[in-house]
C-alpha cells in the first residue's frame, strides 16, 4: 500500500501547533510495510480540503487523516468525505453512549453539537476513542483506504496502536515480516554519518537505511522484509555490523531510548552517585537526569552557580582561578566538577561552563562550553565544545555532550580496569 497523511486543521497551518501526528502514524506504518509518500496540511475549509483528497486518490490508495472529527462547526472532515464518497453519515449508539457517560462522570451539561462527535461513516469499521470521545473510522471505496483519526495526540496514538494498525493489518496483502530497528548516534553529524556509509545507502535494497537528524543527535532505522522473522533479524545484524565497523563508536543506543537514559542505565549498573554543578546550563542537566524514572538511586543533587558569587562562595572556586583564567576556562570547569563531588559525597563530578549566547563572554565567543568531569579514584578530565546555534540549542546540546563524554569515560575506565 502506498499512504498520504492529511492533517486538517488551521491552527497547524499558522504554526500554532506542530503536525507531530504525521511523523507518529509514518514511523507506525513503515512497520506495517506501508511506503508513505506524501504528507499535506490543509485548513478548516471543506472546498479545499476536498481538493487534496482528489489529488490524494490519484496517487494513494491509503489515505489517512487527522483531525476536524469533533464537535465545533470547523469540525469538518467527516460531513467532507462524507459528501465526497457519496454516503451518509450514521450514529454510532455505542460511540454516543460513551460521550454521554463521559459528560455524567464530570458532572457537566453535555449540548447539542457533541453528538456530532458520535456520528460515523456508513458501512466503516469503527475504531473506538478510549482517551477522548470522538470514534476513528475506517472505509473502503473502490480501490482507495480511507482512514479517520481525532487531532488530539493523547487520542489519537493510542487508537491508532490498538485499533488502527490491526486494520490495515488486514489490508496489507503480504505474509512478509517486516523487522526494524532504529541505530542512535551521538558525536557525529547527519552529514559526516552519511559520507561514512555512504555506499551502503546507496546499495541498499533489503534492508534498507533511512537516515534521521533530531534534536542534536542522528538515527538510522534499518528495515527489513522476510516471509521468517529469524532470517529478517539476521539481516539487520548483518547491516548493523557493517555499519558498527565504520561508525560504532559514536552509537550509543537503540530504539526509543536517549543518551540520558543510557547514562541512567550505567550508572544504576556500576551502582554510582552523580552531582553537578551547572552554569550556562541552569539546571538542565539535572532536570533531563530527573525525568527518567529511578534517578534518585543516582542523583544525590547538585548547584546553579550562575554567578561568580556561587561558584566561589557555595563550589569553592578560588578567586585566583576565576581572576587569572576566568569561569569560562578548563581550570574552572575542573574545579567545579571536583568540588561539588565532594561537596554531596557523590562519585562523579560534572560540571558545566560557557557561554551560551547571545552575546559573548570574557572575549569567548558564544557557544564555547567547558565540560568537567570527575570520577572517583580518576583524574578528572575537561572537553571543550565549540558549538553554534541558539542560546537555547547551545544549552540542550551542551546537556547532551555531557551525557556522551561521561558514558565514554565510564566505558574507558572499564576497560582500564
Amino acid at each position: 500500500m502506498n499512504a498520504e497523511i492529511i492533517a486538517v486543521g488551521s491552527e497547524l497551518l499558522l504554526g500554532q501547533i506542530v503536525n507531530s501526528n504525521a511523523r507518529f502514524i509514518s514511523q507506525q506504518l513503515a512497520g506495517l510495510g506501508i511506503n508513505v509518500f506524501f504528507h499535506t496540511v490543509v485548513g478548516d475549509n471543506p472546498d479545499r480540503l476536498k481538493s487534496v483528497i482528489e489529488i490524494a486518490e490519484k496517487r494513494s490508495n491509503l489515505i489517512i487523516f487527522t483531525g476536524g472529527l469533533g464537535p465545533t462547526k470547523d469540525d469538518l472532515t467527516k460531513e467532507t468525505i462524507a459528501r465526497h464518497l457519496g454516503k451518509n453519515l450514521e450514529m454510532d449508539q455505542e460511540a454516543l453512549e460513551s460521550i454521554e457517560l463521559y459528560f455524567k462522570k464530570a458532572n457537566r451539561v453535555m449540548t447539542e453539537n457533541n453528538k456530532k462527535q458520535a456520528l460515523v461513516l456508513e458501512d466503516s469499521t469503527i475504531l473506538p476513542n478510549h482517551h477522548g470521545m470522538a470514534p476513528g473510522m475506517m472505509v473502503e471505496n473502490g480501490n482507495c483506504v480511507y482512514m479517520l483519526l481525532p487531532g488530539p495526540p493523547k487520542e489519537m496514538e493510542p487508537m491508532f496502536l490498538h485499533f488502527g494498525t490491526a486494520a490495515l493489518s488486514k489490508q496489507v496483502k503480504t505474509d512478509e515480516k517486516i523487522v526494524s530497528r532504529v541505530l542512535r548516534f551521538f558525536g557525529i553529524g547527519e552529514a559526516a554519518l552519511e559520507t561514512e556509509i555512504i555506499d551502503l545507502i546507496e546499495q541498499q535494497t533489503n534492508p534498507t537505511i533511512a537516515p534521521l537528524a533530531a534534536d542534536g543527535e542522528c538515527t538510522l532505522r534499518l528495515t527489513a522484509k522476510h516471509h521468517d522473522l529469524q532470517t529478517a533479524e539476521a539481516m539487520l545484524n548483518e547491516v548493523e555490523g557493517n555499519i558498527r565497523a565504520r561508525v560504532g563508536q559514536f552509537l550509543y543506543g537503540y530504539n526509543n531510548t536517549s543518551i540520558v537514559s543510557e547514562l541512567m542505565n550505567i550508572l544504576k549498573e556500576k551502582k554510582l552517585t552523580i552531582s553537578a554543578a551547572e552554569s550556562l546550563t541552569g539546571g538542565l542537566f539535572q532536570q533531563e537526569l530527573t525525568s527518567v524514572p529511578g534517578v534518585s538511586s543516582v542523583l544525590k543533587g547538585g548547584v546553579v552557580c550562575y554567578t561568580n558569587e556561587v561558584k566561589k562562595n557555595v563550589l569553592k572556586v578560588k578567586p585566583e582561578t576565576i581572576e587569572k583564567h576566568g569561569v569560562v576556562s578548563k581550570e574552572c570547569a575542573k574545579e567545579l566538577a571536583e568540588n561539588v563531588a565532594a561537596l554531596v559525597s557523590a562519585d562523579i563530578g560534572i560540571s558545566f561552563t560557557g557561554v551560551a549566547g547571545p552575546a559573548e563572554l570574557e572575549g569567548k565567543p558564544v557557544g564555547t562550553v567547558y565540560i568537567g568531569i570527575s570520577i572517583r579514584g580518576k583524574q578528572t578530565v575537561v572537553e571543550k565544545l565549540e558549538l553554534g546555534g541558539s542560546r537555547e540549542a547551545n544549552r540542550s546540546r551542551s546537556v547532551k555532550y555531557g551525557c556522551y563524554y561521561l558514558i565514554k569515560h565510564l566505558e574507558e575506565s572499564q576497560k582500564a580496569n
